[in-house]
């Protein structure tokens, strides 16, 4: 039997359930690759982190485990059920919702929220060359078209 049990602070949490106010970027380097491990694996116990992490050399104990899952919770980035006793990690959100909320605060504060802004300056510190820039208009002009043909709005 699973139940699931919910551990998000009010704080990180709007009245829609939508993350607020925790910045991505202030995440620790070990609450990162943590949470980089829930989303490509989607669910994963303690135990199977911390060996997960001991693969990739880094000998952490149980309860330092245990913690950052904890941390990663009432931040709201994780969530768990609980599986014969057992918690069962899982992330409370897709990676690219994360990715889109930092990249809204990165728009706010340093380019008053203009896309545009922000996609100049990645092709003039070439952190975006042309041809992604390029690419990336088609598949916006790709996805635009099958909405208007969905919806019959051009």
């Amino acid at each position: 039997m699973c139940v699931t049990v919910s551990n998000v602070m009010n704080s990180n949490v709007s009245m829609d359930g939508a993350m607020g106010e925790h910045d991505p970027a202030e995440l620790g380097e070990l609450e990162r690759v943590i949470l980089q491990l829930l989303w490509s694996r989607g669910t994963m116990t303690a135990e199977y982190v911390r060996e997960e992490l001991a693969g990739q050399q880094r000998s952490l104990k149980d309860s330092t485990v245990r913690t950052v899952l904890r941390r990663l919770e009432e931040k709201g980035y994780a969530r768990h059920e609980v599986d014969n006793r057992t918690f069962v990690y899982a992330p409370a959100e897709p990676a690219r919702m994360v990715a889109g909320r930092a990249v809204k605060r990165i728009l706010d504060r340093f380019c008053a929220g203009s896309v545009e802004a922000l996609l100049v300056g990645m092709v003039d510190s070439e952190v975006l060359d042309l041809e992604e820039l390029q690419r990336l208009a088609e598949r916006i002009a790709k996805a635009r078209g099958s909405k208007s043909e969905g919806d019959g709005v051009l």
